[in-house]
């Protein structure tokens, strides 16, 4: 088999694991390969003949006897010229991409009939299901935003189930992997490899409740667990005493085993590596070194400074890379360089397999990794390097060890950047060879990697950061200062840690001043632009283009390069028949000149202008028309303060914002992916400050034109009303104190606040009428009813409490929201009566509206999915 055999093999492998995107991929990949093994080689044969002609005749052209000359190696190796004839390649490779498909989904986790997410029922309240579970820790324990400890934990035990059908089971065997969050000090001294037992609550995940949230259900699912485990306590005494914790072994065996309460030796030197650098560093400068240097899994960065990174587009700066990789295999081969190439590969080797194993095994250390284990092997056989071809090979072989890789982020940004850097670093490095090369790097690499992996990132987050490249070029010699010397005070750490914690001080104000670097972008004006949501089809078009700017410029080069070669080798031969006249070589010297101008390089100019403008219109153009043609009503799913996002053809009225949390995890990658990056309204229809509290968080990332503030006195004091009047007008926005039924016009969407201390609001959508009600006793429901301030309205939006015959009889609503996840049993049942189409949150998810399609759920439910008022 050839290597360009090899390589069709290999690309249909990743082929068919990326047809198990849609249902029918499978067939269709088979189906391609069947055409392709019928027709390609047919039309390959037809176009080296042609190729083979034209070769031919330019030659008959230039010399007499040229066509006895052997081919030019650029002539005999273009890339058509190149793929195989044979139909049974093409056949097989079709079968591999099919069985590839299907190796997919044997490999992917499905819950075994003994698996622990079996205990909890069916459409049943999975917070009630008090447990205690017993297993194995199989991760590090990490810090989440909430404050609580996270790992992983697979299973062998589980016992005092409380609510289940059978009553109390003491030591039931189960299997299957949980999401388990404790308290943090109960997590305090643990490590992975200990067994332990949790007491706590089983809840099955669930999938988003709004568009464009974090889908924490499908997360869980491609780690191989089904459900989660909100735990109170970890057992650390009774779990000593249990004799069946491991089935396997004998009960005397599981008795005398030890209970693990201890690091293994890879965490112990992780937790050396980590101490010696945090000694003498306060926080967060210290977790930052460790963090550059063994990746963001080594320790727990502060959440606020990744927020900032992330922001910034220095994202891969605190997350293991191959830059990790290739500077240990540095320093490796420098410190060997007098030894044999045996020993040097023997060397290399052991450190990137604790390289690997101190990192936590991360998809961007292993294709480091592989790569660098490709170099070193072919130091031994004294071969040149193929990057191309060695970036292939390891992600052949990362998805054949973990075919779910495919569909993880980390591992596609990798293997994108890395390719970025490979295929077009050089072609930069040409155009800047007037600047040293140092610092032509510097620039180039941040380029050639972003330019690859940008289409994904719109496609994922919706979002881009103009600074990106900027801040990267800016940031890229504190960055290379803080990666060498960590790495370094980490080995002299794991010597002599008083030497490794006296080389990490030394790299205090560079870690200062990159926080500071990211800090400074990341709370820019305009550090993120929304682009709105980019379907797959204009990934795929993105993706063409740089493709296309890549072959096409190459090829653009290479003919330059090839013509230019000819007619070096045409005026050698011209040299003995000199003599034939001055005119007559004139002539020629002109024909050979006419041809140069004549060549694709004045075409190849403008790939790149054309790329640029089209792919800005593949993304802007779309985006532009949804937003000056949409109008429609969201209705969010949250627990706290009712949110409501009305898009009236490019302008955007926020109602409420809810707390910092429901702003982070839902306002902000709604309003994300719908393309929004500024709030032309905002209204905080309640008084309470408590609840209102993330509007600080949301003027941090999208300015406010115009704010709307409840006028009536505040019930909770969290916040200070100047202060936030203030950050409005810093950012050219205007504030407005809302006063009892004042009127404001939002676009075609007219807003009056009926009461200001319920609060009590009317929406004027269209011809329709929205009323918001907050809580009420029903007394006071009842005294509002007789004042007959209240309207008839066709849509009731309230919290899921107790509403009373009289107010509803005042309402007469159409359609009933709560924005809650449980309504009131008996307000239920009068609205039914009515023939009321009744919706919640918890049950339907976040909601939307428009003219023309009228109510749909976000969530599947058996009694609404749609509305046609």
């Amino acid at each position: 088999m050839n290597q360009a055999t090899g390589v069709i093999f290999c690309l249909a492998y990743i082929l068919g694991l990326i047809s198990t995107a849609v249902p029918w991929g499978r067939y269709a990949i088979l189906a391609l390969g069947i055409a392709v093994a019928i027709a390609l080689p047919k039309l390959l044969r037809n176009f080296t003949k042609n190729s083979v002609k034209v070769t031919k005749k330019r030659r008959s052209r230039q010399k007499e006897n040229a066509l006895e000359e052997p081919l030019d190696p650029r002539e005999e190796l273009s890339l058509l010229e190149m793929l195989p004839r044979a139909k049974w390649v093409w056949a097989v490779a079709g079968l591999l991409a099919f069985l590839a498909s299907i190796y997919f989904a044997v490999r992917s986790p499905q819950p075994a009939i003994d698996d622990i997410s079996k205990l909890i029922p069916a459409g049943g309240n999975t917070q009630e299901v008090a447990v205690t579970v017993r297993g194995r820790v199989v991760s590090t324990p990490r810090l989440t935003r909430s404050g609580r400890s996270q790992f992983w934990l697979e299973t062998d035990l589980v016992s005092e189930i409380n609510g289940g059908e059978g009553g109390a089971v003491v030591n039931r065997p189960v299997s299957g992997k949980l999401y388990v969050t404790v308290p943090l000090l109960q997590a305090t001294g643990l490590y992975a490899d200990n067994t332990i037992a949790v007491v706590g609550s089983l809840y099955k995940p669930q999938p988003p409740s709004n568009p464009g949230a974090f889908d924490f259900q499908a997360y869980l699912a491609r780690e191989g667990a089904f459900v989660g485990l909100k735990g109170r306590q970890i057992d650390w005494t009774r779990e000593k005493a249990i004799a069946d914790v491991n089935r396997v072994n004998s009960q005397t065996a599981a008795f005398l085993e030890p209970s693990g309460m201890q690091p293994s030796k890879i965490q112990a030197m992780r937790q050396r590596l980590v101490r010696s650098q945090l000694s003498q560093l306060n926080v967060p400068e210290g977790p930052l070194i460790s963090a550059i240097a063994l990746g963001k899994q080594a320790v727990d960065l502060p959440y606020n400074i990744r927020d900032y990174f992330v922001q910034a587009g220095l994202a891969h700066a605190i997350a293991a890379s191959g830059t990790q990789v290739s500077m240990v295999l540095a320093l490796v081969l420098a410190l060997t360089r007098r030894f044999s190439k045996q020993l040097q590969f023997s060397f290399g080797v052991g450190a990137l397999f604790l390289l690997v194993a101190l990192t936590g095994f991360e998809a961007s250390v292993c294709r480091a990794a592989l790569m660098g284990f490709g170099t070193l092997f072919a130091l031994v056989l004294n071969r040149q390097v193929k990057p191309l071809g060695l970036l292939l090979i390891a992600a052949t072989i990362l998805l054949l060890v973990n075919p779910l890789w495919i569909w993880d982020l980390g591992f596609q940004l990798s293997f994108l950047a890395t390719l970025g850097l490979i295929v077009t670093t050089p072609p930069l490095m040409a155009k800047l060879d007037w600047m040293p090369p140092a610092i032509a790097s510097i620039v180039v690499v941040p380029i050639a990697a972003s330019v690859w992996v940008l289409p994904l990132l719109l496609y994922i987050f919706s979002v881009v950061s103009p600074y990106s490249i900027l801040v990267n070029i800016i940031a890229a010699p504190l960055l290379w200062i803080l990666s060498i010397g960590g790495m370094v005070s980490a080995l002299a750490g794991l010597i002599f840690p008083p030497a490794g914690s006296v080389l990490a001080q030394l790299l205090d104000y560079p870690a200062k001043g990159l926080i500071a670097i990211a800090q400074y972008f990341s709370q820019l004006p305009g550090n993120s632009v929304a682009v709105g949501q980019v379907s797959v089809f204009q990934l795929i078009a993105l993706y063409s283009l740089i493709c296309w700017v890549w072959i096409g410029r190459s090829s653009a080069t290479d003919s330059v390069t090839d013509v230019t070669d000819r007619r070096s080798k045409e005026e050698k031969r011209r040299k003995p028949e000199a003599v034939r006249g001055k005119n007559q070589e004139k002539g020629k010297g002109k024909k050979g000149k006419s041809r140069v101008i004549d060549l694709p390089s004045f075409s190849s100019a403008w790939i790149l202008p054309l790329a640029l403008v089209a792919g800005i219109s593949i993304i802007v153009l779309p985006a532009w028309q949804v937003q000056s043609s949409l109008f429609q009503v969201t209705l969010l799913a949250t627990s706290g303060d009712p949110v409501l996002v009305i898009q009236d053809r490019g302008k955007v009225a926020l109602i409420n914002s809810g707390d910092e949390n429901t702003v982070r995890f839902t306002v902000l990658p709604f309003l994300q992916k719908q393309g929004v990056n500024s709030v032309n309204f905002a209204i905080a229809t309640h008084g309470h400050l408590g609840l209102s509290s993330g509007w600080g968080k949301l003027l941090e990332r999208l300015p406010i034109k115009t704010f709307y503030d409840n006028n009536a006195p505040k019930q909770i004091h969290r916040g200070n009303n100047q202060e936030f009047m203030t950050a409005v007008q810093s950012r050219q926005g205007v504030y407005f104190p809302l006063e009892t039924n004042s009127t404001v016009d939002l676009g075609s969407t007219r807003l009056q606040l009926v009461n200001a201390e319920i609060p009590v609001v009317e929406f004027l959508v269209g011809n329709r009428t929205w009323l918001l009600v907050g809580e009420m006793t029903p007394e006071a429901q009842k005294k509002l009813a007789a004042t007959g301030t209240l309207k008839p309205a066709q849509v009731l939006w309230w919290s899921g409490k107790t509403l009373t015959a009289e107010f509803l009889g005042a309402v007469g609503p159409q359609v009933a929201i709560a924005s809650a996840d449980e309504i009131d049993p008996e307000t239920a049942a009068q609205l039914r009566q009515s023939k009321t189409q009744i919706f919640w949150t918890g049950r339907d998810g976040a909601l939307q509206w428009t003219p023309a399609g009228g109510f749909k759920t976000t969530l599947e439910s058996e009694e609404n999915q749609t509305s046609f008022l």
